[in-house]
């Protein structure tokens, strides 16, 4: 019985970055660090992920509800907390915007780096109570040339970012990274405690056979968008209609979007008028990501990365996923909006 090949050969996240660094002469290896940084935080925020019930660490932090208006969590708070520090000391970092704080955080002079960091530490925790997948997006600026680091620098359109990914916290714990040249993604290894290589250049399929909403809305949607879904679930004779799957936390809905194609949105409604989706910490890094994956993001009616925020907290409406499915959605709001 022949013995199992052990792989000794493995890239992973820290050295596949450094890979990239070397193909850039001019690179500083600042940005190197500063995802050494985020890396940190996603494996320490992975590990209260999987520990949360027996430390106690589900249910609502004492009542409080965070800027955006959802129920904070405890593993918000936690979560929140991790990827602050962790940022800060790395020294690479100017500015970060979090879900958690209504402000900016803007860093001491003596620990600032030429980078700004956006962030949702824990997107989903109001599921987590009941075991869904949760996750980390993030999105990364480089401040403007004679910038000290301000707001200024990541009140910007999504496609000036550097960086955008998310770490997505189940049964393990998955990376999804560009930095505007493709989309990988890795698994954390916790024998070693390293992220390694698992889903090399991810594609989105060019159309899907999936859509993922929160169909409880419905009563509100514009006339595209309830034309747009209507027109998947029933599609003309000779067609299959599309399977719906929602499972209500973004990091996992896209995850699966951006393996499987299809499309995810969350549309503006007559509740929501701007959607209910944040711009700087959800939007843009996951239209980074599907955008570099080869799909496409909008708004409706323009490309969320040429959306500017007025505002750190200010929300946009967002169809993502396969380009195919993306513009069919794309032609039926220029139909109503001649």
């Amino acid at each position: 019985m022949s013995e199992e090949k052990v792989t000794t050969d493995i890239i992973t996240l820290s050295r596949h970055v450094l890979d990239e660094q070397r193909k850039h002469k001019e690179a500083s290896g600042d940005l190197t660090l500063l995802l050494n940084a985020v890396q940190l935080g996603c494996k320490f925020v992975a590990t209260n992920v999987r520990k949360a019930r027996l430390l106690n660490l589900v249910g609502i932090a004492g009542g409080a509800v965070n800027v955006t208006g959802d129920e904070q969590k405890k593993l918000d708070v936690i979560s929140n907390e991790i990827f602050i520090n962790a940022l800060r000391s790395s020294g690479k970092v100017a500015v970060m915007v979090s879900e958690e704080d209504e402000k900016a955080i803007i860093v001491e002079d003596e620990m600032k780096g030429k980078y700004c960091v956006v962030f949702d530490p824990l997107d989903g925790s109001s599921n987590i109570d009941a075991g869904v997948n949760v996750g980390t997006i993030f999105g990364i600026y480089k401040i403007k040339d004679g910038s000290s680091g301000t707001i200024s620098d990541v009140l910007r359109p999504g496609r000036e970012m550097v960086v955008a990914g998310y770490c997505m916290y189940g049964s393990s714990a998955n990376m999804i990274i560009s930095t505007g040249n493709g989309v990988n993604g890795y698994t954390l290894d916790n024998a070693i405690g390293e992220f390694i290589l698992t889903h090399p250049n991810i594609k989105i399929p060019k159309r899907g056979k999936i859509y993922s909403v929160n169909e409880g809305n419905a009563k509100y949607w514009d006339e595209p968008c309830t034309e747009y879904f209507n027109s998947l679930k029933f599609p003309p004779e000779g067609k299959n209609p599309y399977s719906a799957r929602y499972i209500g936390s973004m990091v996992a809905d896209v995850h699966r979007t951006l393996l499987y194609g299809g499309i995810f949105a969350y549309p503006a409604d007559k509740k929501s008028k701007n959607g209910k989706l944040r711009v700087l910490y959800e939007c843009f890094p996951m239209a980074f990501l599907t955008e570099q994956a080869g799909g496409k993001a909008i708004t409706g009616r323009e490309r969320v990365l040429d959306v500017t925020p007025q505002n750190i907290h200010d929300r946009c409406p967002i169809f993502l996923g396969s380009e195919d499915d993306v513009e069919d959605i794309e032609t039926i709001y220029k139909k109503h909006s001649c």
